[in-house]
This record gives C-alpha cells, sequence and structure tokens, in this order.
C-alpha cells in the first residue's frame, strides 16, 4: 500500500500542478481579453462590449470591405491598433523584466539596468531634433538602444569576461551618460517645436499608434517573447548561484547575453514606437510571482499576460480620465513607485529575518 502511494504521489503532484497552472493562466488571459474589450471601446466615443465583439469580428473576417459606420472607423483604425500595441508592448516588458531578475537573482532590476531604454532615448530625442519621423525615426531609436547595450558589453568585458556585478554597473554609467546627453538635447532643442514633443515623447504614449506601426513593432517584440520562451529552462539555471549553473553545464555568459539581446529587441522596438515607458518590469514580475511562483516556464508567460492586461488598463485610463491625455509614465510611476516601496521592504524584511 505504502509503495504504491509513493508510485502515485508524483504525478498527483504533477497532475495537479498543471492543474493549477492552466487557472492561472485561464484567469489571466481572461482578464487581458476584458481588458482589450473595455479599451477598444471605452473613450469620448464610448462602443458597447457586444458592438465591439460584433466589429472586430467582421474585421477579422473580412478585413478589406469598407468601413461605413463611425463605430467601425473609430473601433478598427483608431482603438484597436492602439489596444493591442499597449497589449503586446506591457507584455514584452514584464517578460524582460522577470528574465533579468532571475538572471541577476535580484528581484528590484528592471529592463533599463542595461542601458537600452536611455539609449533609445537619445536616439528619439535626437531624430525629434533633428525632424526626422516615421520609419526612419523607428529605425534610428532601435539603432540606438541596441548601441547602449553593445556599449554595456563592451565596458562591461574584463580579461575576456563580463560579471554580472560589471554588466550592472555598466549599464548603469551607460545609462546615466545618455540621460545626459538627452538633456543636453532637450535644453538646446527649440522650445516652440521640437522640445515639447521630445519631453511628451519621453514621457511614452501610443497616441500615434496605427496599424502601420504595430505591423513595425510586431517582429521585434514578438521574436523577442519567443526567444525568452525559449530560454525559459536556461532562465531557471541562470536563477541558480554561478557555480552552481556551470556545474550543471550552462556556459553562463553566453546564455546571460543570449537573455540580454532577447530583451534589447524587445525593449528597443517598444520604446521606438511609444517611448519610455518605467516601471512595468519591474513591477508586474513581482505581482505574477505571488500567483505563480518562480518556475520561469510558468512565471514568463504570466508575466506577460498580466503585463499585457496593466497596460491596456493603464493606457485606457490615460486617455479617458481627463480630456487631455495624460502621458503613460506618469500613471506607471505613480502606480509603480508606491508597489516598489512595499516590495523593497518586503525584500529586505525576508532577508533580516533569514
Amino acid at each position: 500500500m505504502v509503495d504504491a502511494l509513493s508510485e502515485r504521489q508524483p504525478g498527483a503532484i504533477q497532475g495537479a500542478g498543471l492543474v493549477r497552472n492552466t487557472a492561472i493562466f485561464a484567469v489571466l488571459a481572461a482578464c487581458l481579453v476584458i481588458a482589450l474589450i473595455i479599451g477598444i471601446g471605452a473613450g469620448r466615443f464610448s462602443v458597447a462590449p457586444l458592438r465591439v465583439l460584433e466589429l472586430v469580428w467582421h474585421g477579422v473576417v473580412d478585413p478589406s470591405r469598407t468601413l461605413t459606420g463611425m463605430d467601425e472607423r473609430i473601433v478598427l483604425l483608431v482603438r484597436a491598433p492602439r489596444v493591442l500595441l499597449a497589449a503586446l508592448a506591457g507584455a514584452g516588458l514584464a517578460i524582460c523584466g522577470a528574465a533579468l531578475q532571475g538572471v541577476f537573482r535580484n528581484p528590484l532590476v528592471s529592463p533599463d539596468i542595461l542601458g537600452i531604454s536611455q539609449g533609445a532615448a537619445f536616439g528619439g530625442a535626437l531624430g525629434i531634433m533633428l525632424g526626422i519621423w516615421g520609419g526612419p525615426l523607428i529605425a534610428l531609436v532601435f539603432s540606438t538602444g541596441l548601441a547602449g547595450l553593445a556599449l554595456v558589453g563592451f565596458l562591461s568585458r574584463i580579461d575576456g569576461r563580463s560579471e554580472t556585478v560589471t554588466v550592472i554597473l555598466s549599464g548603469l554609467v551607460v545609462s546615466s551618460m545618455f540621460a545626459a546627453v538627452v538633456s543636453l538635447l532637450q535644453f538646446v532643442a527649440d522650445p516652440n517645436t521640437s522640445l515639447p514633443a521630445i519631453v511628451y515623447w519621453l514621457m511614452g504614449s501610443f497616441a500615434s499608434a496605427t496599424w502601420e506601426r504595430f505591423l513595425t513593432a510586431l517582429p521585434g517584440l514578438a521574436g523577442g517573447l519567443v526567444l525568452l520562451w525559449s530560454l525559459r529552462f536556461r532562465l531557471n539555471l541562470l536563477s541558480l548561484e554561478e557555480a552552481e549553473a556551470r556545474s550543471l553545464g550552462v556556459r553562463t555568459e553566453r546564455e546571460r547575453w543570449l537573455v540580454f539581446a532577447a530583451i534589447a529587441v524587445i525593449v528597443g522596438s517598444q520604446v521606438a514606437v511609444s517611448g519610455i515607458i518605467g516601471w512595468v518590469g519591474i513591477v508586474i514580475p513581482h505581482a505574477a510571482r505571488l500567483v505563480a511562483g518562480h518556475d520561469h516556464r510558468v512565471l514568463l508567460p504570466a508575466s506577460a499576460l498580466l503585463g499585457g492586461a496593466f497596460m491596456v488598463v493603464i493606457d485606457t485610463l490615460a486617455r479617458t480620465v481627463t480630456a487631455a491625455e495624460i502621458p503613460l509614465g506618469v500613471i506607471t510611476a505613480l502606480v509603480g513607485a508606491p508597489v516598489f516601496a512595499v516590495l523593497l521592504r518586503r525584500h529586505y524584511r525576508e532577508r533580516n529575518s533569514e
């Protein structure tokens, strides 16, 4: 009898975990779908949820048909690309934060630590000041974001290797340098034309979202998400101590920089189409861990779903709370800073109690 029970226990535990994870994903996916429907319908010209579903269904079935009604044009041409882009960007930032916190074994790091965001911010500010818009601006922002990561890699590599601490310190140096250059560009920018555009862009917004921009950002965001998902097993090993991970056959430095490259693609694509949006990559992974645990096989998709829903809700609030649209960075900071303070106190309280 004991032997029979002992043989059944692993399968029962695995089955219970599968049921639990399925339930978590179902709830988070439902939250994302609800946020998408509400986000598409909310605004000065509100559209009922059932009408939103009807219009979206017609748009999927017959995308080439002529849009005649006002609600059709608003839903399918204005709000749908904006809401979908917000969901994709939120998912990307959240999964980047979850991956980085695992790689650095520190729950307080975020995608901003690699210098990618500030590098992309420099490209955006420079492009706006020079009058570059559209595709060339997106390409410039993406390129400078990758350049920021490359510079971090160059500075952190000492004697042919780059340690975790040197990567963090190099990221801080590169971010500070690009932030200073962005401030200099703001100082010399025309206060009547380019300066307001630079300031508003740096605060983050999906106001300029179109299907063209969505399709431009889709390859980078989706490709980075898929790459990080394919590394989920490696992320579990990278979250171990360096020596322990190497003893298990992980080439830690190579795997770590592969993760960084995927994050650079995601963050660069996001900043290129919506500007700087902070706090998502540090707050959402913590919330996902509360329901999904620390296993990256579950944490990554949970973070993506929760991050997508969170960003859609934030974007909906930004354009509906007041007559003038509020920059996303303002709202995410107002939400993220208090949550981060609570998480910080909780983290150090747990460390002191060990």
